[in-house]
C-alpha cells in the first residue's frame, strides 16, 4: 500500500515513463493498454515491490536496495477505504502491475459483511518488503505468505488505487492466513490532521477507539461469505507496537533484498526491473516499454460492477 525520523511510511501512484525526479509525489494514472495502474517513476517502471526510497528528507533516484534509516516509510495503495474491488500487485507478471483479482473467471470483491462497507482504511502494501514462503518467523511459527507487507493506512482522506504517499508507522498485526504468515501494518498517512498526535499503536486506542477492534474484527471474517473459516491470529491477536514493526519491516526488507539479488528462491515472482541497480533482473527502459506494449488493450466490461450484496454474520 510509506517521511521524517518521526515514524512515516507511502503509497505508490503511476507515472509516466522517462519522467525526471523519482522522489515526487506520483499522480494516479489508469495504463490505458491493460486497466491496471502500473506504477512508473523515474527512468522507467518500478521494480517488484517497487524500490521507491524509504526516507523522505534523503535524495532519491539511485534506485538501490538500502536499509531503511528511520520510521519513515512509502506504501502502496492497493484498494482503497470503502472499494470492494480487490486489487494487489500482480507478482508473477513482468514489472508487477496493479490489477484487480480474478477468481474462477470473474473480478474479485470482497464481501460486505455488516457494520463494514468494502475495505475500511486504504489498504495497500509496503515498497521493498517481501515475506519469504521458505522462512518461518520466529512470532508467529509460519513461513510468510509470498508477498509484500500489507499496509492499513487509517487516516480520514480516501486515496486513489496506485496512489504513494508517506505515512507514519504505529503498529502491526500478524494475520494467519491458510497457514501463512501475512503482517498487516497499521499506519497514518503524514499529512493526516492527527497524525501529529498518533505516535504508536496505543495511540490510535486513544484517538480511534474501536478501530483496531473493526480491523481485527474484518481480518477475521472477511473470507467467511466464501465458505472458508474464520482467520486465525498470532498473539492472540494482539495488535504489536511500532518498535515491533519496524522490527518486521526490517527482516522482510533483508528478505526484499535476498530476492532481488537472486540469492533465494524466488518461486513465480518475476523480479524484471528497471531500478535495481545490481540486480541480475534489470532491464533496460526500452526493454521495459516494450513489455508495457505488449498487454491487451481490451478493458474488461465488468471492471465497474461491485458487490452491493450484504452479509449479517452471527459472532
Amino acid at each position: 500500500m510509506p517521511t521524517s525520523a518521526a515514524g512515516g511510511a507511502g503509497v505508490r501512484r503511476g507515472r509516466a515513463p522517462g519522467t525526471a525526479q523519482q522522489g515526487a509525489r506520483l499522480q494516479p494514472t489508469p495504463c490505458a493498454r491493460c486497466c491496471r495502474y502500473c506504477a512508473q517513476a523515474g527512468a522507467g517502471l518500478l521494480a517488484p515491490s517497487p524500490p521507491l526510497s524509504g526516507c523522505r528528507d534523503r535524495a532519491h533516484g539511485q534506485g538501490r536496495a538500502a536499509p531503511w534509516p528511520c520510521t519513515a516509510r512509502r506504501s502502496t495503495a492497493s484498494p482503497t477505504r470503502a472499494i470492494t474491488a480487490s486489487s494487489s500487485i500482480a507478482t508473477k507478471e513482468p514489472l508487477n502491475p496493479i490489477k484487480q483479482d480474478v477468481k474462477d473467471g470473474k473480478l474479485r470483491y470482497v464481501a460486505n459483511i455488516f457494520p463494514h462497507k468494502g475495505y475500511i482504511w486504504n489498504y495497500g502494501a509496503l515498497p521493498q518488503t517481501w515475506e519469504d514462503p521458505h522462512q518461518k518467523d520466529k512470532g508467529t511459527d509460519c513461513c510468510g505468505d509470498n508477498d509484500p507487507i500489507d499496509v492499513c493506512e487509517i487516516g480520514s482522506k480516501i486515496f486513489s488505487r496506485g496512489e504513494v504517499i508517506h505515512v507514519k508507522i504505529l503498529g502491526i498485526l500478524a494475520l494467519i492466513d491458510e497457514g501463512e504468515t501475512d503482517w498487516k501494518l497499521i499506519a497514518i498517512n503524514v499529512n493526516d490532521p492527527e497524525a501529529s498526535k498518533i505516535h504508536d499503536i496505543d495511540d490510535v486506542k486513544k484517538y480511534k477507539p474501536g478501530y483496531l477492534e473493526a480491523t481485527l474484527d474484518w481480518f477475521r471474517h472477511y473470507k467467511v461469505p466464501e465458505g472458508k473459516p474464520e482467520n486465525k491470529f498470532a498473539f492472540n491477536g494482539e495488535f504489536k507496537n511500532k518498535a515491533f514493526a519496524l522490527e518486521v519491516i526490517k527482516s522482510t526488507h533483508e528478505c526484499w533484498k535476498a530476492l532481488l539479488m537472486k540469492k533465494c528462491d524466488r518461486g513465480t515472482i518475476n523480479c524484471t526491473n528497471v531500478q535495481i541497480r545490481d540486480s541480475p533482473f534489470r532491464c533496460t527502459e526500452e526493454e521495459a516499454r516494450s513489455l508495457v506494449e505488449l498487454v491487451p488493450t481490451s478493458l474488461n466490461k465488468e471492471s465497474n460492477e461491485e458487490e452491493q450484496v450484504w452479509h449479517f454474520l452471527d459472532k
